[in-house]
């Protein structure tokens, strides 16, 4: 397996005043997945204190995954969420993600009716309606651009087919929003940095990019101006994690 040594910094202080507004903000969210990839899954567990699977889980369940389904897991990572999916029993899963450290990681661990696939969320490279399903977690508030990101995600769903998008959000209650944001800004990243020994600035960015990102209002809008019919979100862990389930009309 070929790892990346980057110590360069993909985010600084004058990019993350407006990480979503970077013109170039797909090469550096690239460059720092394919730093951190070795370390991916192991930060997850520990800074959700292993909440990361309990939302996995609960975005399968309301995929509701059937023996004919083929879903496409977008801005896959290392796989966790396909195998997720695949434990489901659908018919096919492919896991897509444009880092190829990420997608190296996630092949390492082969399974039957699971591909892998290298490929940037803006232009898939599947037909129209090549999927019931459609899943992606933590990885749409990252598209450069995500009008384009959601319509190339509902362009490859059949009729009637659904996507189910983890992401995160922030609590809604003041006294708890303050504390969270304390944890997120502050302990997150260095008990992140230690881990995974990050250069990149990849976890100052995880908190900025939340802070700066859409709401669940403005998700759900952003969801049914892609062309989807309908467009809910479920709150978990409150209001950390939203999922949003939106379908395709018929």
């Amino acid at each position: 397996m070929t790892l990346v040594e980057s110590s360069s910094e993909a985010w600084d202080a004058g990019t993350l005043r407006n990480p979503h507004g970077q013109p170039d903000k797909a090469e550096r969210v690239r460059r720092m997945f394919d730093a951190i990839a070795p370390t991916y899954e192991r930060v997850n567990r520990v800074t959700s204190a292993g909440r990361d699977r309990v939302w996995r889980r609960r975005a399968v369940a309301l995929a509701a995954v059937r023996a004919d389904d083929r879903v496409l897991d977008l801005a896959c990572g290392t796989g966790d969420l396909a195998r997720e999916i695949l434990s489901a029993g659908p018919e096919s899963v492919v896991g897509a993600d444009f880092a190829e450290q990420m997608l190296q990681f996630a092949a390492a661990r082969p399974c039957a009716r699971l591909t892998w696939c290298r490929a940037d969320a803006h232009r898939l490279p599947f037909a129209d309606g090549a999927f019931s399903i459609v899943t992606c977690a933590f990885g749409v508030r990252n598209f450069q651009e995500l009008g384009r990101g959601l319509s190339e995600m509902r362009r490859v769903l059949r009729p009637g087919g659904r996507a189910v998008i983890i992401e995160f959000g922030m609590p809604r209650g003041r006294l708890l929003r303050s504390a969270y944001q304390f944890y997120f800004e502050h302990v997150l990243p260095r008990v992140a940095g230690l881990i995974s020994r990050d250069r990149t600035g990849a976890y100052q960015y995880l908190p900025r990019s939340v802070e700066t990102f859409l709401d669940r209002d403005g998700m759900c809008t952003a969801l049914r101006a892609a062309g989807f019919s309908t467009a809910e979100a479920h709150s978990m862990t409150l209001g950390v994690t939203e999922i949003y389930v939106a379908r395709a009309g018929d």
